[in-house]
């Protein structure tokens, strides 16, 4: 019996994984998470750190109806990036290398996305435009670790 030249399965490059992937991933779900738990369980202390006590404060809003709005919708957005980072996690243990490249490439515009809203709506916020160059750069460099992945990823299944 001839045998067949092919690869087995587990070696095809299609189900075989990226540890760089994994390590993205798995960074990136826990910086979510953190945040989300923390956006979630601390806010005035969450907003105080990233913006500072005094924009911290005008930022709650004036009226107790406002300062409660203010705050579901900041705890509301801390449940949405801890389940981001649970999902990421989840996704982190996937190994076809074809959906990596594709949640790569949706990861990339998705920072690119946040960094153009934080550019064209952030920045005319008063309270929010002094930290606009560091979660810019925030922005770019988790942008950033999701490109280096890509052109790893190329140049292993083209070498």
């Amino acid at each position: 019996m001839a045998s067949s030249s092919s690869p087995p399965p587990s070696l095809s490059s299609s189900s075989s994984s990226s540890s760089g992937f994994f390590a993205i991933c798995v960074l990136h779900a826990a910086v979510a998470a953190a945040c989300g738990a923390l956006m979630m369980f601390y806010v005035d202390e969450a907003a105080a750190f990233g913006h500072g006590r005094e924009a911290a404060r005008r930022l709650r809003g004036s009226t107790p109806r406002d300062r409660l709005l203010i705050e579901t919708s900041d705890s509301f957005a801390g449940l949405l990036l801890f389940a981001i980072g649970l999902l990421l996690f989840m996704v982190a243990f996937v190994r076809d290398r074809e959906f990596q490249a594709f949640f790569a490439k949706g990861c990339v515009l998705l920072h690119a996305a946040v960094a153009l809203w934080r550019l064209l709506f952030e920045r005319r916020l008063d309270d929010l435009a002094r930290d606009l160059p560091r979660q810019l750069v925030g922005d770019l460099v988790l942008g950033l670790s999701w490109i280096l992945f890509l052109i790893y990823s190329w140049r292993e299944k083209y070498d």
